[in-house]
């Protein structure tokens, strides 16, 4: 009976954990094309949930794989620990929103789940974390390289907006066709893309170590892409630069669901996977209905909020902020590492500010911010390893 009780209290937890997501970490991508106009603010929050949910179901497992068992090594998640751990990601988040420091939710789901994994008796993953820093740190650099190489792209006289934004247009599509998606068969792992399917079903042989098939698929996606945003600048500057604003916007929030569902349903993947015994569609679906509910319910809000900032920005240092939050998603996933989708726009947007000869973004504050981001994973592992103890002892139980 005890362990029913817990197994609801974690789900239940879980879920929570996935509705903050889907309220806060899922809202940004689409906040661009709101302040451009080329959306609605309730028509963007019904997008953002069935595109991140979707993203949740296709990519999630993952980052809800490194993040269930690969951050602690020795033992493995229990119940309590699973909820503890949640309790104190969802409890940090919910501290975020109320007092407006943007709380990363890798940070705290990341330390949270090591203070729970060490409080267990677990031995420290160094490796695990020397993988997860590293990509952490290169975050901001990365994308705010990227996003000032994009804004310098889009300002430059000498490259008309009929060339440069279906330049952009064709290289997200480029990428497009090797993200990977668990719709998709893989001979080796759970997770294939469209290039490396056409190559298996073609058979084509490799040309000094190259796969033709695979530089063919990404032609044709690049092509295609390109075609479609040129035809829609050339009949209409603006209205092409915010029908790709919207199109970024969507793929953006589909890969915030895939990278952001690990962090609600990764403590849970000992319990369904191995206790319980379930396939990981069940747990991803899970995280995808919590990130789809807070999406509808609780997005609205914060989209209207964040609208009238990407408003300022303009739409053009919006693109440059959401292509490097793309493709850096996107890599996180490959690899399995949980980020913040916080840290990635931020980074954007002072790169694109970067580009126009002024950040827009005081010293002072990315200091602040950068200093909370720490005391938030330092804090994490600290609660999370005594409410565990706490917990444990007052229940007597594991």
């Amino acid at each position: 009976m005890a362990f029913w009780v817990l197994v609801v209290l974690a789900t239940v937890t879980g879920l929570f954990m996935a509705w903050s997501l889907g309220a806060n970490s899922n809202s940004p991508p689409f906040a661009p094309a709101i302040g451009a106009n080329a959306v609605s603010t309730m028509r963007a929050a019904f997008l953002i949930g069935i595109l991140a949910a979707a993203g949740a179901v296709t990519q999630g497992g993952s980052i809800s794989e490194t993040v269930g068992t690969d951050l602690i090594l020795g033992t493995t998640i229990t119940p309590l620990a699973a909820t503890t751990g949640l309790l104190v990601a969802a409890t940090f988040m919910t501290f975020g929103v109320y007092s407006g420091y943007p709380v990363p939710a890798a940070f705290a789901t990341t330390g949270a789940m090591v203070g729970v994994g060490l409080s267990l008796g677990g031995a420290p993953a160094f490796e695990t974390y020397r993988r997860i820093g590293t990509f952490w740190l290169l975050v901001p650099p990365v994308s705010g390289g990227l996003a000032y190489l994009t804004a310098t792209l889009l300002r430059r006289d000498d490259v008309p907006e009929t060339v440069g934004v279906p330049l952009l247009a064709a290289v997200v599509a480029a990428i497009l066709a090797h993200i990977r998606l668990g719709v998709i068969p893989h001979p080796d792992r759970a997770q294939g893309s469209v290039a490396e399917f056409a190559s298996h079903a073609l058979g084509s042989p490799s040309i000094f170590g190259v796969d033709p098939a695979l530089g063919v698929v990404t032609v044709v996606f690049a092509a295609v892409g390109f075609l479609y945003i040129r035809r829609k600048v050339s009949a209409s500057v603006d209205r092409g630069i915010r029908s790709f604003l919207l199109v970024l916007g969507g793929i953006v929030a589909f890969s915030s669901g895939g990278s952001q569902v690990g962090l609600a349903t990764g403590p849970l993947e000992e319990l369904y996977g191995v206790e319980l015994g379930l396939p990981g569609i069940v747990l991803l679906t899970i995280g995808a209905m919590g990130i789809l509910a807070g999406a509808w319910m609780g997005a609205p809000r914060l989209l209207q909020a964040t609208s009238r900032e990407y408003a300022q920005l303009g739409v053009r240092r919006s693109i440059a902020a959401l292509v490097p939050g793309f493709i850096i998603a996107q890599a996180a996933i490959a690899l399995g590492i949980p980020i913040s989708f916080n840290n990635i726009i931020i980074s954007g947007v002072i790169g694109g500010g970067l580009a126009a000869g002024a950040a827009g973004v005081s010293r002072k504050k990315i200091g602040v911010t950068i200093t909370f981001w720490l005391l938030t994973l330092a804090s994490s592992i600290g609660i999370g390893f005594g409410l565990y103890r706490l917990f444990s002892t007052l229940l007597g139980i594991q």
